[in-house]
This record gives structure tokens, C-alpha cells and sequence, in this order.
């Protein structure tokens, strides 16, 4: 009866460490910087295929100032014989704030997001990198497609 005991728990051990270790890793925390800078918080779910990836972008100019919070529901797919490296694609939306500096008018940002990128974890090293595009389409104040989402995020994983 100990016998089985001990080997069942050392079997959903193993299970479950393979299935962390096919995930790379569940949560990560850094900076995104591309068209727009920011802090970008990645986290996987329980099977370490779906992600959340929370951003929060700012930016100053001599005429404006805007931040921009995003959320992102992600699909992360294994890219064979490339350890640590997959592909990922999805969508979310973005609500933030504008303001122009001579007049001090405030604007509300709305947008629908899609993204699809890679995203690569060093092999025995807490560090994630990222690349990826995501466009956005603006419905507030003005609507329009913005396509300069390029983005690469340097993040601390745990």
C-alpha cells in the first residue's frame, strides 16, 4: 500500500512539474518598449496555454501627454525543435486618457486590440523577452486603425 502511495505522488509530481516546464514559466513581470513604453505583467493559466498580459503605456510629448492601460487574452502555441521559443496570437482592449498640455483638455482612449508575436524564455535564466505587434483599433475620441503597435518587452519571470 506505501509502495503505491509513493509512486502515485511521484507520478503527479512528475506530471505536474513537465507540464511547469512545458510552460516555461507562470508569471513575469518587466518593461515593454516600442512605439509606446511601458510595464508589461504576463500570467499564464492553470494548463500554461492561455495568458493575460496586463500593459501600462506612457507617454509625454511637447503637446500632449497620454497613459494607456491594455489587456490582452493570449494563445500561446510550442514552436517545435526551438526550446523555450513559442508563438502567440489574440486580442483585448485598451482604456486610457489624453491630455493636451496648452489647453489642459482631457480625452478618453478606447480601443480594440489584436496581437501576435514570440515570445522566448532563457533556458535557466528568470528572464523573458517578447516581440510582438499589436494594432489597435481607436474607437475614442477618433476612430481609425493605428498599426504601430510594435513592441519588445523585457520581463522577470516567477
Amino acid at each position: 500500500m506505501k509502495k503505491t502511495l509513493l509512486f502515485s505522488l511521484l507520478l503527479i509530481t512528475s506530471s505536474l512539474m513537465s507540464q511547469i516546464a512545458n510552460a516555461q514559466y507562470k508569471h513575469a513581470i518587466g518593461g515593454r518598449f516600442g512605439t509606446a513604453n511601458g510595464i508589461s505583467f504576463k500570467t499564464f493559466n492553470h494548463n500554461y496555454d492561455r495568458a493575460i498580459d496586463l500593459i501600462l503605456n506612457f507617454q509625454s510629448k511637447n503637446d500632449y501627454s497620454y497613459f494607456r492601460f491594455t489587456g490582452l487574452y493570449e494563445i500561446h502555441q510550442v514552436i517545435k525543435n526551438a526550446d523555450g521559443l513559442r508563438w502567440y496570437y489574440g486580442f483585448g482592449g485598451t482604456l486610457g486618457s489624453r491630455n493636451y498640455k496648452p489647453t489642459d483638455d482631457n480625452e478618453l482612449l478606447l480601443g480594440i486590440d489584436g496581437v501576435i508575436g514570440l515570445d522566448y524564455k532563457f533556458n535557466g535564466a528568470p528572464i523573458n523577452l517578447s516581440l510582438d505587434w499589436k494594432p489597435t483599433l481607436e474607437v475614442a475620441p477618433n476612430t481609425g486603425l493605428n498599426a504601430e503597435g510594435l513592441g519588445l518587452s523585457f520581463r522577470f519571470t516567477f
